[in-house]
């Protein structure tokens, strides 16, 4: 897979495309460097990574990074580095790597699996589609305990959506954590994700409930507040759908690059460096 990612950039390089002025990047001595470049090379040193998705800065560091590429490449040339037996060796090797990676992925391409395929697999294996147990919470991170107090103090005789409201306004003027500027929000976890004594105390909690007292962990005080919790329960098809039919056509794909390797190995000469075959 790695040999992929490396060879995708040169693979990139071969493919024509209409380019319209904002796909642009920049033009060295009448190249153009475009977004897909950009694109390709964040991809290929991160394959989650996407150029669109990076900050300002981190994109001027990218655009410089293929500006040097640029001239550097046009300086390898200047300096007859394809002349190079070194050079004509490598690009034998990287043509060989992008045979086979090309080919792979139309062999990956031509897996198939059908609907009903997919939904046997569903049925027979729902265990592995459980959602486990979750709550979701807000909490108000102070560095004293008399401070924590003083906000359970403040809103402990509010109740319902009164209550919630006066949590998410306290949490974004008073709380410390990173969650301050979303009322406190900690999203959906499940057991086991947070530090066990903040864990012990919220799911004890019932929805729309505040913790009684502060909760000390390792990171300060925290005001706990409960917004809903979610029961196990096991994922509906057509949420895990695309999942299994990539599971299967990846599990086919393995199977077919087994059986042909095992079909041209028996069909080919092959001698070991002690001359044995093999």
């Amino acid at each position: 897979m790695l040999k992929f990612v490396k060879t995708s950039l040169i693979a990139a390089t071969m493919i024509a495309t209409t380019l319209s002025a904002s796909d642009i990047l920049v033009t060295v001595n009448g190249k153009n460097i475009t977004k897909q470049d950009a694109e390709a090379f964040v991809t290929a040193s991160s394959p989650e990574a996407h150029f669109a998705q990076l900050d300002d800065t981190q994109k001027a560091m990218i655009k410089e990074r293929l500006i040097e590429k640029a001239l550097f490449t046009e300086l390898a040339k200047k300096e007859e580095i394809e002349k190079k037996p070194e050079f004509q060796r490598n690009m034998e090797k990287i043509k060989e790597e992008l045979l086979v990676n090309m080919w792979m992925k139309s062999q990956m391409e031509n897996a198939v699996v059908s609907d009903s395929e997919a939904k046997e697999f569903y049925s027979k294996n729902k265990e592995k589609f459980m959602q486990k147990e979750s709550v979701h919470a807000r909490h108000i991170l102070v560095k004293e305990e008399k401070e924590a107090q003083a906000i359970i103090d403040e809103v402990k005789a509010l109740k319902g959506e009164s209550l919630k409201n006066k949590f998410i306004e306290l949490a974004k003027s008073k709380s410390t954590g990173p969650s301050a500027p979303k009322g406190g929000d900690l999203g959906t976890f499940s057991k086991g994700q947070m530090v066990p004594e903040f864990d012990k105390v919220v799911w004890a909690l019932k929805v729309g409930e505040m913790s009684a007292k502060p909760v000390k962990t390792q990171f300060g005080y925290h005001v706990i507040y409960l917004e809903g919790k979610q029961e196990a329960k096991t994922s509906e098809y057509a949420q895990v759908k695309d999942k299994i039919i990539a599971s299967l056509k990846q599990q086919q794909f393995a199977r077919k690059i087994t059986e042909i390797a095992k079909e041209l190995k028996s069909k080919a000469s092959i001698v070991d460096a002690n001359g044995t075959k093999k």
